[in-house]
This record gives structure tokens, sequence and C-alpha cells, in this order.
């Protein structure tokens, strides 16, 4: 009663089928149409000649059901012709081989012979083929070098210039030596080394001896020559990164480290022996102590404190102490003085030259006033300025020269308290260029006038005063 026939079934299950079809062929219908539609608007999808010819382009064909491999035609090697020149650079420069048409048609004609009359090649035969085209190439490359090349010419300015940017190894020849000595020694700080021994000598109150003068201001030369040899030695890395020293004979490597202590111990040690055999002991003892400061004292201090600067003046104090000690054989009031005189003037003198290299100063790692104290290297130019006119009048009380003196070079000491005080104020480049620039021709100036206004000995007054009347004796008997 509940059972449905089994065909009955079926046919219901069929008709729904149908149904649903009829239902979704207009959708289907569509969708074929538009895929159509789009196939036609896109170009790219289209069948053309080239793929058509496709498979004509193909290195591997198929003939008479045996695959055979065409050989790829290989580029003609590129020529490189290597310009060897004398500063070792080689420069390539590439040549296209020219093609000659005629070659390249017999090429072809017998390649397509062959292919007529051999329409099977082994694998034996194609490498052969290989071979003979490389044969070819070479010999085209051949003939193609005995050509000549276009290289480009390198003018004799162009050439030079590059040279002079690459490092090279600089040759030293004997003519450069004198030179390369005179820098190594700083030879114009040691000619006013020896120019303030000098004058310390000449002040001295005794009779001038010249074999005793020249034989004290050489040893004291040589002496300075040594101090600053070494003072470079040690100070070769720092010197490189300053504008101001990277030209040094040790910085270029003009002459070896063992080179320059030569000369260093080829001075100091016959300066040293000069003056304390040929001249006296207490010389030749300030000679090796000068030495000593500036190479161990002052040049390590200078990248330790700003202290370096008052140990360097004290070493530039010494020279005028020798000169007079040089003639006299002691250490007195006098010899103070002057050394007073050269301790003052290096302070307006190196702090105005050390204001306007602060960037070389700090490069090298030098602690200078003029980097790290600024403000005090201001103040103590300005200090040390006015103390020479306060050392000018004390010359006098110590009967080291007349009371003409303070007056004379009141002048000359004001004008460079003047440019002091004004590079206390401003603090540019332009005022401490003016007070280095017055202190060049300051101290010259000032020990000329104190060597013109020095005082008279007590032999000349004597030998200037008329002899005393003599008594007459009378004989008692």
């Amino acid at each position: 009663m509940y059972k449905t026939p089994c065909s009955r079934l079926s046919g219901l299950v069929g008709v729904s089928v149908k149904q649903k079809l009829l239902q979704n062929i207009p959708r289907c219908n569509q969708a074929a149409r538009s895929l159509i539609q789009l196939h036609r608007r896109d170009p790219s999808n289209w069948s053309t000649y080239q793929h058509l010819t496709f498979l004509k382009r193909q290195y591997v064909a198929k003939n008479s059901s045996e695959l055979h491999q065409r050989a790829v035609p290989k580029q003609d090697p590129v020529l490189t012709i290597v310009d060897e020149r004398e500063d070792s650079v080689e420069r390539q420069v590439q040549r296209i081989p020219t093609i000659d048409p005629v070659a390249t048609e017999a090429v072809l004609q017998s390649e397509d012979v062959t292919s007529k009359t051999q329409p099977e090649v082994s694998t034996l035969n194609s490498t052969a083929e290989d071979v003979a085209v490389q044969k070819d190439a070479v010999c085209k490359t051949g003939a193609v070098s005995g050509e000549t090349p276009h290289i480009q010419v390198e003018t004799e300015e162009a050439r030079e210039a590059r040279l002079d940017r690459q490092w090279k190894q600089l040759k030293v020849h004997m003519a450069d030596l004198p030179d390369i000595y005179a820098r190594l020694a700083k030879i114009k700080l040691t000619a006013l080394v020896v120019t303030t021994a000098a004058a310390g000598y000449a002040m001295a109150p005794v009779p001038f001896d010249p074999l005793m003068f020249f034989v004290s201001s050489l040893g004291t030369g040589l002496a300075s020559c040594s101090a600053n040899s070494i003072n470079q030695y040690f100070e070769v890395p720092f010197d490189s990164n300053m504008n101001r020293t990277k030209n040094r004979p040790l910085v270029r490597g003009q002459i070896s480290p063992l080179h320059a202590v030569s000369f260093a111990l080829a001075c100091g040690i016959p300066g040293v022996a000069l003056l304390t055999l040929a001249v006296n002991p207490l010389t030749g003892f300030l000679g090796a102590l000068n030495i000593f400061l500036y190479t161990c004292c002052y040049t390590p201090l200078k990248r330790l404190s700003i202290t370096n600067t008052w140990v360097g003046a004290v070493v530039g104090a010494i020279p005028p102490v020798m000169g007079w000690t040089a003639a006299t054989g002691f250490l007195e009031p006098g010899a103070l003085l002057l050394g007073g005189f050269l301790y003052s003037w290096q302070f307006p003198h190196f702090n105005a030259l050390s204001w306007n290299l602060r960037e070389d100063y700090s490069r090298g790692g030098y602690r200078m006033m003029s980097v790290t104290h600024p403000g005090m290297c201001k103040r103590v130019a300005l200090r040390h300025s006015l103390g020479l006119i306060g050392l000018s009048t004390l010359a006098p009380v110590l009967g080291v020269t007349t009371w003409t003196f303070p007056l004379i070079s009141l002048p000359i000491n004001l004008y460079i308290s003047y440019l002091a005080f004004r590079f206390y104020r401003k603090g540019d480049r332009s005022s401490a260029r003016k007070l280095f620039f017055c202190s060049l021709w300051h101290l010259p100036m000032l020990l000329l006038l104190a060597l013109t206004c020095k005082k008279p000995r007590r032999d000349q007054t004597d030998a200037g005063l008329p002899p005393a009347p003599s008594l007459p004796l009378t004989l008692q008997s």
C-alpha cells in the first residue's frame, strides 16, 4: 500500500533531472558565448605565424626517425689587447672583428650543399664540423690581430697627474739629502735657537772671544738638530694627520726611521761633547738637558696635557742661558733674565700660531690650550705680553742694560701687548695672525735693543777713567 513500484520511482527521478537540465541550458550557452567573445577580443591567444614557425627555429630536428643536433654557430672571440706601461696599469681595448660578406656566403653555401648531399649526419661528423668552425674563427682572429689596434693616446700631462695621485716608492738621491736633513732638523727653528744663544753670549759682561763664540754656537745648533730629529721620529703617525706636518721627510718616507735616528745621534753626541769639552761642563749639561726636555718631556706631553706649552717655553728659554754660561762659565741673574725674555715671548707667539691650527692639532691628537682651553689660551698670551714690559724694566736693575733700554723698548712692548689684548677680546683668526707676525719681528728687535743698551763692563769703565795721581814718597833718614 505504501510501496511505489521501481519503474515509477525511476521515472520521477528522470523527469526531475530533465527539468533541471532544461533550466541550466540557457546559462551554459551564455557562458560559452562570453568565453568565445573574450577569446576573440584578446589577440595574444590567437594562433599566429610566429606560433607556426616556432618549431622551425628549434635547434633539434627529427629526420628519418633519427635525432640530430645542429651545431650552434659560435661568435668570434673578442680580441683583447693589453697595453703595459711603466706604471703597471693594464688597459684592455676591445675590437670587434670585421665580417667578410663573401666568406660568409661561401660558408652558408657549403653548409647547404652538405645538408643536401648528406641528409643523415652522425654525431662524429658534427663534432668535426665544430672543430672546423673553431679553426676558421681562430684564423679570422689572427688576421684581425695583424691590424693596428685603436689605442687611446694619453697626454703627458694627464699621465703625470695620474702618477702623482698613486702611491709610489720615493727614491732619494745624494743631492736631495741636504734638503732632507734641513727639514728633519727644522732649520728655521734651529736658526732661531742659535740666534738667541748668540745673543746670550754677546750680552755677557766678559770680553768677546770669536773662537769660543763660534764653538758654542756650533754645539748649540747640533744639539737643536738632534732634538728636532728625535721629535719628528716620535711624531710620525700624528704628523701624517696634520696638513702642517704631512710633508715632513719621515711622514713621506723619504728616509727611513733608522736613518733619521742615526742623523740625530750624529748631531747630538758631537754637539754635547763639543759644548762640554771645548766650552765648559755647565754649558754641555744645559745642552743635554735641553735635548732631554724636548724629546722626553715636551713631545709626549703634547698628547697628554696642556702643560706641554709651559715645558716647551722652558726649552726655548735655555739657549740664551747657554750662551751666557758659555761666555762666563757661571749661571748669573743676567742669564736668567734673558731666559725670562724668551720664556714670556713664546706664549703670545705660540698661542697665536696654534689658534689658527686648532683643526690640525685636533686631527693630530695634540692637547693644546687653543683646542681644549681657548679662554686660557687668550689670557696667557695677554699676560705674558704685559710681562715683557716688566722684564725690560728689570734689566737695568740687574745691571744687564742701562736705563735707556726700558724706554726705547716700551713702544714695541706696548704694541705687542695691544695686539694680544685684541686677540683676547676678539679671538678670531685675523687678530691671532697679526699677533703671530708681530712676534716674529718683536724678539729680534728686543734683543737688538738690549745689545745696544748693554751696560759696559767694569774693566772698560776703569780703563776710561784717568789714572789716580801718585803721592810723592820722601825718604826719611
